[in-house]
């Protein structure tokens, strides 16, 4: 059930009009993007934008935070479901990021595209980016945990081990971004295996 009163009177408007900044931004970046380009593919009527948004700084700081949600449920569904065995869950990291790199809409990270249309490091668009990065490191600290527990590894230096892993995933979008080469992430997948192998010695 639906508790939000939607002040426009147009129903699903706001998600409307989420929908197209995520994809306008995500395609074409944030400056390049206006609120007539994003309100013209929502569908909606113009004076509902200011209905819901304050500005179109308030709509892609809330269309950002929302594709933070989105694609991290997805990565962390993606990624278990590769298998139970938390080896298995690190390494799938990036069969599941070659299956993203494959789609015809990938246009790399929309965090770091973002950060990079922004030079002011305490700009809300930049804390949520670092937001994003830091559920990200956080999973996949999650899942080193849940290794050390089942190899019985040492617990220090996980924290650099997943910050490295971290870099890994990065990497691995930003090359593929660039070369157009799915198999950027095949590339950070064996060099993550040579990590994972040094962990476990």
């Amino acid at each position: 059930m639906n508790t939000h009163h939607d002040p426009s009177g147009e129903p699903g408007v706001r998600d409307r009009l989420l929908d197209a900044a995520e994809a306008l931004i995500y395609s074409g970046g944030i400056h390049a993007t206006g609120g007539d380009a994003i309100v013209k593919r929502s569908g909606a009527a113009r004076k509902s934008f200011y209905s819901h948004f304050e500005s179109k700084e308030a709509l892609v700081l809330a269309a950002l935070e929302r594709r933070d949600e989105r694609w991290m449920r997805w990565f962390v569904d993606a990624t278990l479901a590769r298998g139970k065995a938390p080896r298995v869950q690190l390494l799938g990291m990036f069969d599941v990021l070659r299956d993203w790199f494959g789609q015809p809409d990938f246009h790399g990270c929309a965090f770091l595209n973002a950060s990079g249309e922004i030079p002011d490091a305490d700009d809300p668009v930049r804390v949520v980016a670092r937001a994003h990065k830091a559920r990200l490191l956080a999973f996949v600290r999650e899942r080193f945990d849940a290794y050390a527990d089942e190899t019985g590894i040492e617990r220090r230096g996980l924290a650099r081990i997943a910050r490295q892993w971290l870099v890994l995933i990065d990497g691995a979008i930003g090359v593929a971004l660039v070369s157009g080469d799915a198999n950027a992430a095949r590339d950070a997948r064996a060099t993550a295996e040579l990590l994972l192998d040094a962990v476990s010695r």
